[in-house]
């Protein structure tokens, strides 16, 4: 069985899933390597060529992680169904764990170096910590209750596929946002159409970055900022989790970042710790001197 019918099938058996955009960009990526080979011609030495050749072509570890996984599947559903053996699989180790996020300062310098239309997007990452792409740009006025001052995503609208909502009223920065916006866009969308609008372009991004001298930013440092924020006001975690979407404490952790301004602090507090309990001994010391006097 050739590969490409292989890869044609798995993409019809996923093509209601919102991974298939990354999917249509892996299988371009196996069939101009592959080409018109048999399945059964597709061994671990032509996998170490092609993640050899991926590499080399300044392709990041992930996305070959993600081009190998979808392969993988492929040969899993060919396989079920009597056509193929799935070959043995190289490993790819993958360290792709950011440490980004915006202090107060960054935000809002990057953030004045973008058009007004992308200035609502940042600040409501910046404020929610949800996906841009998937999440933000997405939104619908008709997901805002001005009533309850909430903005909502729905079960199976976000990437694991769990809904959250977000009390926007009690932040006024993005309550203000929205209303703003939506005094902008009321008398030609009413009711319909996107809430922030516009498409995030990258170019603009990097623009302000450079501008605002925090060059290799990424939009997604937003979701660390997000999550680091909230640690820092002392929400509990529980809280913390549904108001940005994370589905597990692992994950969580990820975003949790620390920063060395944090270490400070939080040697502030033990240093005013240890000074409060020396004092308390010394003053132990003392009456117990006066008692002894």
């Amino acid at each position: 069985m050739h590969l490409c019918c292989i890869l044609r099938a798995t993409a019809i058996a996923c093509g209601k899933r919102r991974s298939l955009p990354r999917m249509k960009t892996s299988l371009y990526a196996l069939r101009e390597f592959f080409g018109p080979s048999y399945a059964r011609d597709i061994t671990l030495d032509r996998l170490d060529v092609y993640v050899a050749a991926r590499l080399d072509a300044g392709v990041m570890p992930a996305s070959i992680r993600s081009d190998l996984a979808i392969l993988r599947r492929a040969f899993r559903l060919a396989a079920r169904a009597g056509k193929a053996i799935v070959p043995p699989f190289p490993s790819l180790q993958v360290n792709n764990t950011r440490t980004g996020f915006f202090e107060r300062e960054d935000f809002e310098a990057a953030r004045s170096h973008l058009p007004d239309p992308i200035q609502g997007v940042m600040t409501f990452a910046y404020c929610t910590g949800w996906r841009i792409r998937s999440e933000i740009l997405p939104l619908q006025w008709k997901q805002i209750d001005w009533t309850a001052g909430t903005v909502r995503l729905e079960p199976g609208t976000t990437k694991n596929d769990e809904g959250h909502m977000f009390p926007f009223a009690v932040l006024p920065e993005l309550a203000d946002m929205l209303k703003g916006q939506w005094e902008h866009t009321k008398t030609l969308q009413r009711a319909t159409g996107r809430l922030i609008g516009p498409v995030f372009h990258r170019g603009a991004w990097e623009a302000a970055c450079e501008a605002a001298k925090v060059v290799g930013r990424i939009p997604h440092d937003f979701r660390r900022t997000a999550v680091r924020n909230i640690e820092r006001a002392g929400v509990p975690r529980s809280v913390a989790m549904k108001l940005t979407g994370h589905k597990t404490e692992s994950v969580y952790h990820r975003y949790a970042i620390v920063s060395e301004a944090d270490l400070s602090d939080g040697l502030k507090r033990l240093a005013t710790l240890h000074d409060r309990d020396a004092r308390a001994v010394e003053k132990s010391r003392t009456v117990t001197v006066l008692a002894q006097s």
